[in-house]
């Protein structure tokens, strides 16, 4: 069934703690260990009180996010996720840039920009776009980022020098992609006992808030094993929202790669990061890029890397989306 209003993700960890705090109790009697257990048990006391904190802050956060969207494709909002393919430390920085680029787009186009990871990002709103049919009239019309940008899925091959390269040879290497809507509750069916939750203490930057309490998650789907993490927000039960969305996206995809294979038409969105498996090539000796589905090629790869590639992306929506 569908993920329900009644379902608590934390009471495995409650009960846990429950269980603990008992044994430790246990240990008050003996005088070796009475100062040891009072700590622990402070200790496992506030664990437990952020939990069951958590409990209510969800069940009014899920009394509000029960709004299906009309149809997936509709989606204003959705995640790119980026990551580095064939080509060692140049790959990464490459899918670095690739990040940098639909960043200083998003800003341009002003969306509404989330940062969820350092590899994934997410991009709400509506774009004007300018748009040519089959008999080549161009007609203005409001795309959602999700739209305009679920072409984008696949792998990206950049040919360059690479910083590192002291003999100033080019490289070839490659990122991936993920381009994935916000999917609402209604469209997958998400088992809750097919839910495995980690809740821990994050780290990095944010405050004792972050710091100190369980407040990053790490979700497992135990039939797929896809596995997906949060830890941008300082609230475990945002993360928790956060964590349960990247998977219900993932999980639509899976669904719908089976669905085109069904009819036919199967294509993997992501691939397997190899270089011969690439959507598009930026060649920087030639300052150009391909776009190999439409044969397509535009010689502006500096400009377009700022940001400003709403025209290649009105060109591929265009040619693919008649197809």
């Amino acid at each position: 069934m569908i993920i329900t209003d009644m379902y608590n993700p934390y009471q495995i960890q409650i009960d846990r703690l429950n269980q603990q705090l008992e044994e430790t109790k246990a240990m008050l009697s003996d005088p070796q260990f009475k100062e040891l257990a009072q700590n622990e048990i402070l200790k496992l006391e506030s664990e437990l009180k952020v939990l069951t904190d958590a409990v209510g802050e969800l069940s009014a956060s899920q009394s509000n996010s029960n709004q299906p969207l009309e149809h997936t494709s509709q989606s204003k909002s959705c995640t790119l996720e980026f990551r580095g393919g064939a080509g060692g430390d140049e790959a990464k920085l490459w899918s670095d840039d690739l990040k940098r680029m639909y960043l200083r787009f998003a800003e341009q186009q002003n969306l509404k920009i989330s940062v969820l990871d350092d590899s994934i990002i997410k991009l709400s709103g509506h774009i004007e776009v300018e748009l040519k049919n089959q008999d080549g009239l161009v007609s203005g019309q409001t795309l959602t980022a999700y739209q305009l940008l679920k072409f984008e899925s696949g792998v990206h091959r950049v040919q360059r020098v690479p910083t590192t390269e002291a003999q100033g040879r080019i490289h070839t290497s490659t990122a991936t992609i993920a381009v994935l809507p916000e999917v609402p509750q209604s469209a997958i069916n998400i088992r809750p006992d097919d839910l495995e939750w980690q809740f821990m203490r994050s780290s990095g930057a944010g405050g004792q808030s972050v710091n100190k309490t369980s407040s990053a998650v790490r979700l497992t789907h135990i039939p797929s094993q896809l596995v997906v993490t949060a830890h941008s927000e300082r609230s475990q039960v945002q993360n928790r929202e956060i964590a349960l969305n990247l998977l219900r996206s993932q999980l639509w995809q899976i669904e719908e790669d089976e669905r085109l294979a069904k009819l036919g038409d199967a294509r993997s969105a992501i691939g397997r990061a190899q270089r011969s498996e690439k959507i598009r090539t930026y060649n920087y000796p030639q300052n150009r890029i391909t776009d190999h589905r439409t044969k397509q090629s535009w010689h502006n790869l500096s400009v377009v890397l700022e940001g400003q590639l709403l025209p290649l992306l009105q060109d591929v929506y265009c040619a693919l989306n008649q197809t």
